[in-house]
């Protein structure tokens, strides 16, 4: 009876590579052909974001590891896996199978000691790496923020990186103008959602009034302090919002987006010195998603 190998179980099916391929960069005329199998290097980037070993220990049957990591970095410069997540998230929502019903929240990923140590006058800095790279001091040690919005179905549509001290509340209307979801035909890309559910730390008139202004429901309690000031204020404070406990309930699919991105675990812990770097491992954690969700 043949063996299949235990760790090369969440490697590429056939029905996820029928999907993945036809997105791929077309591979150049010139020059030499390619070495090494393409597929066997993707599953070898999908297994370091799994695992979260370092690069050096990538097994040999996806390529040499140095290979895995070129792939890696010249996809993460050439911006190809946001470009492949944003095309499988366009798949979904041709096929019906997305949900304009949003969430957003954000978690705090650790990051290990071989996340610091980053240059922050290097030459060679990559473009769109922030200062501080995305690295700070919060309750749960040095560590960066995610910020995601993500559908009823618990995939994600948009994410950003911050340090881990920094607030959630100023942050909503930023990821939620990240939202891009092209249309497979003609037709600007749709950025808005019918309903969104945060929970009360993003309680702000500010937030309140900019999704107002977009006509988009909100479903999002309110402090205390504000209840009270409101209160204080007596006719003058107005009516307070509207708030749907039933629709509420459904806040829990960013808590489960969250959870299953954490189960790769160079997600889970940032490894990476560059928060480029990291917010590539991001989408590659959100396209091993989206590709179980369309297969």
């Amino acid at each position: 009876m043949p063996r299949i190998d235990a760790g090369s179980r969440h490697d590429l099916t056939d029905a996820q590579w029928g999907v993945l391929s036809p997105l791929l960069p077309e591979a150049p005329v010139r020059g030499r052909p390619r070495r090494y199998a393409l597929r066997a290097l993707i599953d070898g980037v999908r297994w370091r974001v799994r695992v979260g070993a370092p690069w050096r220990d990538v097994p040999a049957r996806y390529g040499p590891w140095w290979r895995v990591y070129a792939l890696f970095r010249v996809w993460q410069t050439a911006g190809v896996w946001e470009r492949i997540e944003a095309e499988l998230v366009a798949m979904a929502d041709a096929a019906g199978r997305l949900d304009w019903q949003v969430s957003v929240d954000s978690t705090v990923c650790r990051a290990h000691v071989h996340a610091a140590g980053a240059r922050r006058d290097s030459p060679q800095m990559v473009d769109g790496e922030p200062d501080d790279h995305a690295l700070g001091v919060c309750r749960g040690g040095w560590s960066t923020k995610v910020h995601a919005a993500v559908d009823a179905g618990r995939g994600p549509l948009s994410a950003l990186l911050t340090a881990g001290q920094r607030a959630d509340c100023p942050m909503m209307v930023l990821v939620l103008e990240a939202i891009r979801v092209a249309h497979r035909g003609r037709g600007r890309p749709r950025r808005r959602p019918r309903r969104v559910l945060a929970d009360k730390a993003y309680s702000s008139q500010a937030n309140r009034a900019w999704l107002r202004a977009h006509h988009i429901r909100a479903t999002i309690p309110v402090k205390a302090d504000q209840a009270a000031h409101r209160r204080a204020r007596g006719s003058r404070g107005g009516r307070p919002p509207a708030f749907d406990v039933t629709a509420y309930k459904d806040r829990n699919a960013v808590e489960c987006c969250f959870s299953h991105l954490k189960q790769h675990r160079g997600f889970a812990t940032r490894y990476d010195k560059l928060a480029v770097r990291y917010q590539a491992t991001t989408h590659i954690a959100s396209i091993n998603h989206w590709l179980k969700r369309l297969t």
